[in-house]
C-alpha cells in the first residue's frame, strides 16, 4: 500500500516543475512586463506629440506651457518673461494629464 502511494506522488515529475515556472514566467509578462511596456510606449507618444502651447508639468512639479522646442530640449514659459529650459525627458506625461484634467 505505501509503495503504491510512493509511486502516484512521483507522477508528476519534471512537466509538473516546468509547467509551474512556465505560469510563473506568463503571470509576470501579463502583470510587469506589459503594462510597463504599454506606459513607456504612451509616454513616448506624449513627448512626440507636444507642441509650442501646450500646458506641461515636469517630474520636478513645475507647471508652464511649451514655448519652443529644439531637439530633446524644451523651453518652457512660466510666467511672463521667466523661462526654462529642460530636457523632454524631465517632462512628466502622467501629472500633466492630471493637471489638464484628461485621461
Amino acid at each position: 500500500m505505501k509503495l503504491w502511494i510512493l509511486l502516484q506522488a512521483e507522477g508528476s515529475g519534471i512537466m509538473g516543475q516546468v509547467f509551474l515556472f512556465g505560469s510563473i514566467i506568463l503571470i509576470m509578462y501579463f502583470f510587469m512586463i506589459r503594462p510597463q511596456q504599454k506606459k513607456q510606449k504612451e509616454t513616448k507618444n506624449f513627448l512626440e506629440a507636444m507642441k509650442k502651447g501646450d500646458t506641461v508639468v515636469t517630474i520636478g512639479g513645475i507647471h508652464g506651457k511649451v514655448s519652443s522646442m529644439d531637439g530633446d530640449t524644451i523651453t518652457v514659459d512660466l510666467d511672463k518673461g521667466m523661462k526654462i529650459k529642460v530636457e523632454k525627458s524631465a517632462i512628466s506625461a502622467e501629472y500633466t494629464k492630471k493637471a489638464i484634467g484628461t485621461k
